[in-house]
């Protein structure tokens, strides 16, 4: 039983993987899959997907889901 957690961009570089496997055993949120994979504090706005859409950290998670972190989405110049 294991839920795949992808990192994007410049979450990505910093933790220096692109995607993790990790237990569901003791994991009930989108937060915990974070904090079991990343091992630091989630950065404030990060952007979180569960199997491909949008969701808060507090979203429940189960065997099987895909779990997404983005880095905050910043506009360009005009």
């Amino acid at each position: 039983m294991s839920i795949t957690v992808r990192f994007f961009a410049s979450i990505r570089e910093k933790l220096g993987k692109e995607q993790d496997i990790i237990e569901c055993k003791g994991i009930a949120c989108a937060a915990d899959v974070w904090s079991k994979s990343a091992g630091i504090p989630l950065p404030p706005n990060t952007l979180v997907a569960v199997n491909m859409e949008y969701a808060r950290p507090d979203q429940p998670v189960r065997d099987g889901d895909e779990v997404a972190f983005f880095p905050p989405v910043t506009g360009g110049a005009r």
